[in-house]
């Protein structure tokens, strides 16, 4: 996973209880999901369409430092889910301890809102490309060694 965001818990964020307003967390998970997904999509233009079950296993307090990580699950046509991961830093000892995970799928949309394809390059460049794919493409002349390949392990 690779380190994405970084942010203070600060008295403002928390509850009656001390601990981080829930929330804030998924404010923060949502963003630094959307930037990371705009990234590795090469494109501003992106919503939020889910945000998968997030299960808090730590509590997050006043003055802690969160981490979050993420890394690409799967990009699909229009879509690329994200799984996010936040810890919390101790900058005393180094040391992290998860408090939440969850997964975010966002959709690269044009400028009226509707969903449009993410690219084949984009695709290959996170590995989820696969060369039956580029076959439908007309693109066989680039990729016949990896075709051939797919096919010997019994791709179709």
């Amino acid at each position: 996973m690779e380190l994405i965001s970084t942010h203070i818990c600060k008295g403002k964020n928390v509850g009656v209880h001390g601990n981080l307003f829930g929330g804030t967390m998924l404010s923060w998970l949502d963003e630094a999901g959307g930037a990371y997904a705009s990234q590795s999509i090469d494109s501003p233009r992106i919503v939020t369409v889910k945000l998968s079950e997030v299960a808090f296993k730590k509590p997050i307090r006043p003055g802690h430092i969160i981490k979050i990580y993420g890394t690409v699950k799967r990009i699909g046509t229009c879509s690329i889910t994200i799984c996010l991961e936040a810890r919390r830093h101790s900058p005393y000892n180094g040391t992290q301890r998860v408090v939440c995970t969850t997964e975010v799928t966002y959709v690269r949309i044009d400028g009226d809102g509707e969903a449009i394809p993410i690219s084949d390059k984009v695709k290959a460049k996170h590995g989820f490309l696969r060369p039956i794919d580029l076959l439908m493409d007309d693109k066989l002349d680039d990729f016949e060694e990896e075709i051939e390949l797919y096919r010997s392990y019994g791709g179709e």
